[in-house]
């Protein structure tokens, strides 16, 4: 399929103008077959991923098609989490940089109802939400729908995953008949397809196939490790790499905080995240990860999702995923914006069947390469050295402890803080000495760890 240039679409100057500002020159499949398409009106069915021009897709010719001198919500987009509505409203912001009148207001769940309200008494023209909050704006009154030309459901398979269904129904009920319905998906599940019988007219299907998806600018390839040695050869890797921002994707929760543990017990600038996480240590990870003050991230698929950082070098696969459309989802996190990236698997004997599936879906052979000898770290063949609690877990089990101190059952150790407290130690210094011995361990025990390593 030959390339074709955004010049070639009948698009406004000013997105043409704004989307060169971007550095996009030339269409993805599922934009040159999508926003045709949708600028004619047609309801849409797109199955793509993650990393393949999806806001673009859909974006543009949402933006063509309001109306300026009407300041009332004509767009919305409603997105499984609030990391991807943030994404996808500041891509929309940026698509309209040179378009005054028209703006892109994001509302989730997690920020201050206040401020929203606000936003939207401004008279955005585009809304991108979470379902729950969207939801609760329109049942509040501050989310008037009488005006929407156009809905779109962004990655509609995960929505579905997370229990947003009814959600989903109630919106789309709640908007004009006469609205145009765009939906796009990593599958095409029994209940996507219900989800278009029922609220979609004659919807034109678009599917990029695997081998468009599997992106090409992601070098590939494996290795054939024991599961009991798979950390010491992520942390090889990513020494040899020496990345400077990546990702680890392992296949659960527990194995998530396993894995980042003994990477930053060895020295490596991680964090952990999934869906355990309260989301306000989330946000605050995924900023220091931004923003490359954290350099290794290591999460479940369903955390990731959304996640758009464009200097992501690597991306490490600690466990083959059971889907393999997550696979792919998994390797559109680098190779993005035009720059190449690596996807590095760890494969254990029992899910080389599951990477034959991955090969034949993506139409891709992925490299097989050696293990070198690894190097003598002490910290992995269990997960379970001894060493001393995160911080935050500590923080946790101190409030707990605080409790027993107002009922009088730890007056064994108030004396002993008394006796530690003097006119030359605050009970700030000896507080602060004994919560490092607790995280960090006596000095003594440090001997054998290797210096602290921050990639670039």
């Amino acid at each position: 399929m030959s390339k074709i240039k955004f010049e070639e679409l009948n698009l406004s100057k000013e997105l043409l103008k704004a989307v060169s500002s971007m550095g996009f020159e030339e269409m993805t499949p599922i934009q040159a077959e999508a926003i045709p398409a949708i600028i004619l009106g047609e309801d849409i069915v797109g199955q793509a991923s993650t990393g393949t021009g999806k806001t673009a897709a859909f974006g543009l010719p949402a933006i063509e098609k309001i109306d300026e001198t009407l300041r009332a919500v004509q767009v919305i987009v409603l997105c499984p989490t609030r990391e991807l509505a943030i994404q996808v409203s500041s891509e929309m912001n940026r698509f309209l940089k040179y378009k005054k009148n028209i703006s892109a207001l994001a509302v989730y769940g997690g920020q201050p109802i206040q401020r929203q309200l606000f936003g939207l008494r401004r008279g955005p023209q585009i809304v991108v939400g979470t379902p729950g909050r969207t939801l609760d704006h329109i049942r509040r009154g501050s989310l008037e729908l009488d005006t929407v030309k156009m809905v779109v459901l962004d990655e509609a398979d995960e929505m579905l995953d997370m229990g947003f269904r009814v959600d989903i129904q109630q919106i789309l009920k709640s908007t004009p008949k006469t609205r145009q319905t765009v939906l796009f998906s990593a599958t095409m599940s029994r209940e996507i397809l219900e989800l278009t019988k029922k609220f979609q007219k004659d919807p034109k299907v678009i599917k990029v196939s695997g081998k468009n998806i599997s992106a090409e600018l992601v070098e590939q390839s494996y290795f054939d490790v024991e599961p009991s040695r798979k950390t010491k050869l992520l942390a090889q890797l990513l020494t040899e790499h020496n990345p400077r921002l990546s990702i680890v994707f392992c296949n659960t929760q527990r194995k998530v905080d396993d894995v980042g543990r003994d990477l930053r017990a060895h020295g490596f600038s991680s964090a952990a995240i999934h869906g355990g996480i309260r989301q306000g240590k989330r946000d605050s990870i995924m900023q220091k990860f931004r923003s490359e003050r954290v350099n290794v991230l290591v999460a479940t698929d369903v955390a990731a999702r959304g996640l758009d950082v464009s200097n992501v070098e690597v991306v490490f696969n600690y466990g083959i995923p059971r889907e393999t459309e997550s696979y792919v989802h998994r390797i559109g996190r680098t190779g993005r914006a035009g720059r190449t990236g690596k996807a590095i698997s760890l494969v254990s004997r029992g899910e080389f069947g599951k990477l034959r599936d991955i090969m034949r879906y993506t139409k891709t052979e992925i490299e097989r390469k050696m293990v070198s000898n690894l190097p003598d770290l002490e910290f992995v063949d269990t997960g379970r050295e001894k060493r001393s609690e995160e911080p935050d877990e500590l923080v946790g089990r101190i409030h707990s402890r605080i409790k027993k101190v107002k009922r009088g059952e730890l007056s064994r150790y108030l004396l002993m803080m008394s006796e530690l407290v003097d006119n030359d130690r605050s009970l700030e210094d000896v507080s602060a000495a004994l919560l490092k011995i607790v995280i960090e361990g006596d000095d003594r025990d440090r001997t054998k760890r290797p210096p602290r390593r921050r990639f670039r």
